[in-house]
C-alpha cells in the first residue's frame, strides 16, 4: 500500500479503440506523435520501461535530440515542437529499465537496468514525484499484476486494429478502475485516465 510520501506510478500509453498497442507487425503508423502522452502527466521525476523498448526507443529519441532539425527515424517530417520538448526531458531524467536480459543501455545516458519488480516495489515506497510508466504492454501487465500502478492515462484513438500487441493480454486477475476523467479530441480521440486498486489506497497526482 503507498504511503502518504510514495510515488505514484502512473501508465500513460497510446492504444487503438479494440486495446492494442501496436498491429500485428508491430504496426505503430496511427500513432501521430510519442510526445502525446507524456504530456498527461505533470511533475514527472522519473521513467519506467521494459527492456522490450530497447534499443528502439533509445535510438529515435536520441535521434531527435542530438539533430531536432533532422526528419526523424521511422518518419517522413521533422519532429514536432512536443517531440523536441519529450527528447530534451528525457535525455536528462532517471530512467528504470526492467529487464533480465539486457546488458546495457546506450541512451538516455541517465538509463538504469534492473532485474526484478521487487526493486521498482522498493523504488516507489521512496519520496519523490510522479513516475511515467512508458510501457510496452508487457511491463504493464507485470506491473498491474503487482499492484505497482496507481493510475492509467490512456489516449484512445479511433482505429481499430483487429489484431496486435493487447494493453492487457499478460494481465493474470480481474481488476476494477474507477474513472476520473474521460475528455475527447477535435482528431477524434478520447483521453480517459482511471484509477487501479492501488491508486484509490494512495496518494495522487493533483488532476489536471
Amino acid at each position: 500500500m503507498a504511503s502518504n510520501t510514495s510515488r505514484t506510478m502512473i501508465a500513460a500509453l497510446q492504444v487503438s479503440l479494440d486495446g492494442f498497442t501496436q498491429g500485428p507487425h508491430g504496426e505503430k503508423d496511427w500513432v501521430d506523435s510519442w510526445a502525446d502522452a507524456i504530456e498527461l502527466i505533470p511533475d514527472v521525476d522519473m521513467f519506467v520501461l521494459g527492456g522490450g523498448m530497447f534499443p528502439g526507443y533509445g535510438e529515435y529519441w536520441e535521434s531527435i535530440y542530438a539533430n531536432p532539425e533532422r526528419v526523424e527515424p521511422f518518419k517522413e517530417r521533422i519532429p514536432s515542437k512536443s517531440e523536441i520538448a519529450y527528447a530534451r526531458l528525457a535525455a536528462k531524467t532517471p530512467h528504470l529499465v526492467l529487464s533480465k536480459t539486457l546488458k546495457s543501455v546506450s541512451w538516455p545516458p541517465t538509463a538504469q537496468i534492473i532485474r526484478d519488480v521487487a526493486e521498482l516495489r522498493t523504488f516507489k515506497g521512496e519520496p519523490g514525484k510522479n513516475v511515467y510508466i512508458v510501457g510496452g504492454a508487457t511491463l504493464v501487465s507485470s506491473l498491474l499484476n503487482e499492484d505497482l500502478i496507481d493510475e492509467f492515462r490512456l489516449i484512445v484513438h479511433p482505429v481499430v486494429l483487429g489484431k496486435g500487441q493487447a494493453l492487457f493480454s499478460g494481465v493474470n486477475k480481474r481488476l476494477s478502475l474507477n474513472l476520473v476523467q474521460a475528455k475527447s479530441t477535435e482528431s477524434g480521440r478520447l483521453i480517459v485516465t482511471y484509477r487501479t486498486h492501488a491508486g484509490r489506497n494512495g496518494t495522487h497526482a493533483e488532476r489536471d
